[in-house]
């Protein structure tokens, strides 16, 4: 984005993109069956279609023989070739059959139709392969009129994409983050399309610059490589469930992360010495405001180097690290990857004799201006490379951190096109390509480093890692945060159709820095920007140099007492939390989730973005808006609860909500189990009575279950079966109600006392709970290891048991 009358100079105009006609396939003049792959040879160039996994097809350009390697974006389990594929063909069209999947071809133009029984097809009335500087490939894909677009990763917006064009070319963009803007920090060239509840997906492997254009024509939209061949998966739904969680399966999954990165994260660039960092988290916990992590931005370092610390600003990191493990908190600093051109830095002078930087073509290594001065960039396209960068990080975990911060890895260059010369060259496992080939790969390969290097150092214990750039396949290595943002209002309601996005693209640990990073922010905003973002899946508060601060307490009592409470409810919801971290760490699907995905067959929320779900049963309505205390907010289908007040909504509706400064409307959907515990001041701090109260959300017909996951929350024992399910059940009848809650799995041992039941919303006033004796006075509650009690205005029902590891069973009884 130019500041100038320049930008709209006639000759920048983009409009020739718009307009160019390349040349299709031509003439099919030969098939061939290879390798479980059809090969369709043109008179332009060729076609190669194959089956990958269930419901996923995979269609490539090729000339000459046909290459079937793939980015790294795709795991390996997921290559190719999981189904036979059956072809006929005549002198129109080739048909191709894999399982439940028809592909048909015309024989003369190329064009081809995709589709299963019970969901959309896809129609690709054009595939050309380009002879100007557009680029390589433009593929043209019909689209009908009730078409709606999800996905396509970090973009401005809102959720619905139809009627959007934009670049996948990761950049660093400072500037305000404005709708008009094509490409952000990452690029992740995967979308869905709904179509009356039913849906499909498509995924363009191209790490070069891509093209999303469903702006300019109005039937149909036009997808464009500019380097390489053009690499289409064709993800089946029919829901767009199934189809995220085949994305998954494609491009692999997020691991559980340490419970601690999902507490609150303090930021600030920068905290510039120890006293400034110790202070800060002394004054979380004396005010009591729960907190696990505090980030370090480049002033830690010594001259911006990476892998140091400032002598003279942080003279003892050791005792500083100690110190802060005393008080419950983790140290994320941030590490770039330009490494300072500097022939007495020992990291520098390493790159230099293991060949491990970038280089031009003619052989020289490529250096750039970035925060250290002139700097050299290591090549992760490498194994080798990535395996030395490995083990840079115990420079970190020597010291105890557990967690980095990846920054500036577009990578961002202090040059005119921001980035990395595109004829740098890239060594990829010799199979060689320049920089423009790869350019969106490279913050994913960095991200890939930084896990695997505190992961193998760590001693068992999982690593955090924070990264600004990324790929198809970051969900793999790294937590998202969306960059630069601003302390406007306007940024604030953009936040959840971009997370929600980004969430519908693989990546479900995501978030934006609470409050903007850059201008200043305000109380109210500070207030209501928490309140929402303790929902989000990442949560941190960050700000910019010579900005106003914008810890919780900066302005004045109200505002810190508003978001002391809701980071506290965060804490609060962890057990809920953790389970949904689980739930995406197997099949893909988002812990924070547009409503379309729980209700695809409603009109109302196929591009309702200022209110989310987590989950499958809680919505989050935040007030987004300057001196608002009123909103409309949507209820779907079922009945709802409003979390504060216990009052019952009937679904498919609008209500009209008050919500003053300290409310966050949220509402929980009748059937549901919500799982809380007490508020800790950081996420493995002991409790001297511990437990986790499931919050039950009676229905009409009483029925409610949940298969409920809890691990140590920091190893990996999970994986060698170190792991808890408790299968949680509730059935209502004239006389009462049945609770049971069995471990259907128990191999960890929870540190809790008790596990306690709040059944919310019984049609009648119980008499008697099985085995718990006389009823308890709610004073007593606390000081009792066992027992019940009844809150008759609130109608909710009470009950305490202690941990035991075969479970617990009750019966409620009615009078």
């Amino acid at each position: 984005m130019q500041d100038t009358s320049a930008a709209i100079h006639p000759e920048n105009s983009s409009q020739h993109e718009q307009g160019h006609t390349g040349v299709t396939i031509g003439a099919i003049t030969q098939i061939t069956e290879q390798d479980q792959a059809l090969l369709l040879i043109g008179t332009s160039f060729n076609l190669g279609i194959t089956s990958v996994s269930d419901g996923v097809v995979r269609i490539k350009t090729f000339r000459g023989q046909p290459n079937w390697n793939t980015t790294p974006a795709i795991i390996s389990s997921a290559s190719r070739m999981a189904k036979a594929l059956v072809w006929t063909a005549t002198d129109e069209e080739v048909a191709v059959v894999i399982d439940k999947t028809t592909i048909k071809v015309n024989r003369e133009s190329g064009a081809l139709s995709i589709g299963s029984a019970g969901q959309p097809q896809v129609d690709v009335i054009s595939l050309q392969r380009n002879h100007e500087a557009v680029g390589d490939y433009t593929a043209f894909v019909a689209l009908k009129q009730e078409d709606h677009i999800y996905g396509l990763g970090e973009k401005t917006g809102f959720l619905d994409k139809r009627g959007e064009r934009y670049t996948m070319w990761n950049s660093d963009v400072y500037a305000p983050h404005v709708p008009e803007m094509e490409a952000l920090y990452q690029s992740i060239p995967f979308l869905t399309v709904l179509n009356e509840g039913a849906s499909y997906g498509l995924f363009l492997d191209n790490p070069g610059k891509t093209v999303f254009d469903m702006r300019t024509y109005e039937d149909h939209m036009m997808l464009q490589s500019w380097t390489g061949e053009f690499d289409l998966y064709w993800i089946e739904g029919p829901s767009m469930k199934e189809v995220l969680v085949r994305y998954g399966d494609l491009t692999g999954r997020m691991p559980l992360p340490p419970k601690w990165a999902l507490g609150y994260h303090q930021s600030r660039y920068s905290y510039m010495n120890e006293q400034e960092v110790l202070e800060l988290a002394h004054n979380f916990r004396d005010k009591e405001i729960p907190c696990d992590v505090i980030h370090l931005d480049i002033h830690y370092m010594n001259g911006y180097r990476v892998f140091t610390f400032d002598e003279n600003r942080f003279p003892n990191p050791e005792k500083m690290m100690e110190e802060l493990r005393g008080l419950g908190f983790h140290i994320v600093p941030i590490v770039d990857p330009g490494v300072k051109k500097d022939p007495m830095y020992a990291v520098y002078m390493e790159g230099v004799d293991g060949d491990f930087f970038c280089k031009t073509a003619e052989g020289d290594i490529y250096t750039g201006p970035v925060w250290p001065g002139e700097s050299a960039f290591p090549d992760f396209t490498e194994s080798r490379v990535r395996d030395w960068w490995q083990e840079q990080q115990r420079f970190y975990t020597d010291l105890g951190i557990d967690g980095i911060w990846n920054d500036m890895n577009e990578p961002a260059i202090f040059n005119e096109t921001k980035t990395m010369d595109v004829h740098v060259m890239h060594g990829n496992e010799g199979e060689r390509k320049t920089h423009g080939e790869v350019h969106n790969l490279y913050g994913m390969c960095m991200s890939q480093a930084s896990y695997e290097g505190l992961k193998a150092l760590l001693e068992g214990k999982r690593p955090f890692v924070l990264t600004r750039a990324g790929y198809s396949g970051i969900q793999r290595y790294a937590a998202v945060w969306t960059g630069d943002n601003r302390s406007f209002w306007e940024h604030m309601s953009m936040a959840m159709p971009m997370v929600l996005n980004l969430g519908m693209s693989g990546v479900p640990f995501a978030g934006p820095d609470i409050g903007g990073f850059a201008h200043h922010t305000s109380g109210e905003l500070l207030a209501r920007w928490t309140q929402m973002g303790v929902f989000f899946p990442y949560v941190r508060n960050h700000s910019a140099l010579d900005t106003l601060r914008q810890e919780p307490w900066s302005f004045g009592k109200e505002i810190e007492a508003i978001c002391q409470q809701y980071i506290s409810l965060r804490y609060q919801w962890m057990p809920y939390l953790y389970h949904w971290f689980h739930e995406a760490s197997k099949t893909g699907l988002p812990i924070m989730r547009p409503m379309v995905l729980e209700y695809p067959a409603d009109p109302e929320v196929y591009n309702l973005c200022d209110q989310f779900m987590i989950g499958d049963s809680v919505i989050v309505a935040p007030i987004y808006r300057p001196n608002t205390e009123w909103r409309s907010v949507y209820l779907p289908e079922g009945e709802w609860v409003d979390y504060w007040s216990g009052e019952s909504f009937t679904g498919q509706q609008h209500i009209h909500v008050h919500a003053p400064l300290a409310k966050l409307p949220i509402y929980v959907r009748r059937g549901a189990i919500l799982l809380e515990g007490p508020i800790r001041q950081y996420a493995d701090e002991p409790i001297a009575s511990d437990y986790v109260t499931a919050s039950v959300y009676l229905q009409d017909s009483g029925a409610a279950e949940l298969e409920w996951y809890e691990d140590d929350g920091l190893t990996f024992a999970y994986e060698e079966g170190q792991w808890n399910k408790m299968r949680i059940e509730v059935a209502e009848n004239e006389q009462g109600l049945k609770v049971s809650a069995k471990y259907v799995q128990h191999g960890y041992q929870p540190k809790r006392d008790s596990l306690q039941f709040c059944l919310i919303g019984l049609r009648a006033v119980p008499s008697a709970v099985s085995g718990l004796g006389e009823r308890l006075m709610r004073e007593a509650w606390d000081q009792a290891s066992a027992g019940w009690t009844y809150d008759e205005e609130r109608r909710e029902l009470w009950v305490k048991l202690p941990e035991r590891a075969e479970g617990h069973a009750f019966e409620v009884s009615y009078r």
